[in-house]
């Protein structure tokens, strides 16, 4: 008799490192070397980083699927920070983890009230030096935060996202001499990925 395979073992609990693949799997569209780059310092292979969106794309769609809220507290862990707070007239918890592979960011979810969640991206870590952002040349990919770029080029009129967990941005900058442009910089769970600039000039206006 010929002995059949074994069935795999179902898959293990999904883990921080998948959460932190599932973003890159957004960001590859853009940046696909920043994207390697990162992934390879998480040790995971592009199989890895396929399988993990597949998983949670399987989660989110799933008929008996958690809240948002409990489902991220269930892969991070108990947020590193709930911070109260008030958008509006409506009161919300900002609850927040810290990611390895951005030290330097958080990653935040906006809860209201009956644990509906009304927002989650990258954030600047509380304490962590933001980056200068003066010029055009500033708008590196991954290097600013939707909030940051639109406090430093205020005023900034908020665009509609090509995909789910994308965002955009339209304002003016100056570049290095001065010249200001138009811009467009869209990102991806609220990390700049890419800019769009013109050469309008209204620097005489």
């Amino acid at each position: 008799m010929v002995a059949m395979p074994s069935p795999k073992h179902p898959a293990g609990p999904f883990t921080p490192q998948d959460f932190q693949l599932v973003l890159l799997r957004r960001m590859a569209d853009h940046n696909p070397d920043l994207v390697d780059d990162a992934r390879r310092r998480l040790g995971a292979s592009l199989a890895d980083m396929r399988e993990a969106n597949k998983r949670w794309q399987a989660m989110l769609r799933s008929p008996r699927a958690r809240s948002a809220a409990s489902r991220y507290r269930s892969v991070l862990g108990a947020p590193e920070s709930v911070t109260p707070r008030r958008i509006g007239e409506l009161d919300c918890e900002a609850r927040q983890w810290p990611l390895p592979l951005w030290p330097d960011l958080r990653f935040e979810v906006l809860v209201g009230p009956n644990e509906a969640v009304w927002n989650e991206w990258l954030v600047r870590a509380p304490g962590a030096p933001g980056p200068e952002l003066r010029t055009v040349d500033d708008l590196r990919p991954w290097s600013c935060t939707v909030d940051e770029a639109a406090r430093a080029f205020a005023p900034a009129r908020p665009l509609e996202g090509t995909a789910p967990t994308r965002w955009g941005l339209a304002f003016e900058a100056p570049d290095g001499e001065g010249v200001r442009h138009q811009v467009v910089a869209e990102f991806t769970w609220g990390l700049l990925q890419r800019t769009a600039v013109s050469g309008q000039d209204r620097s005489g206006q």
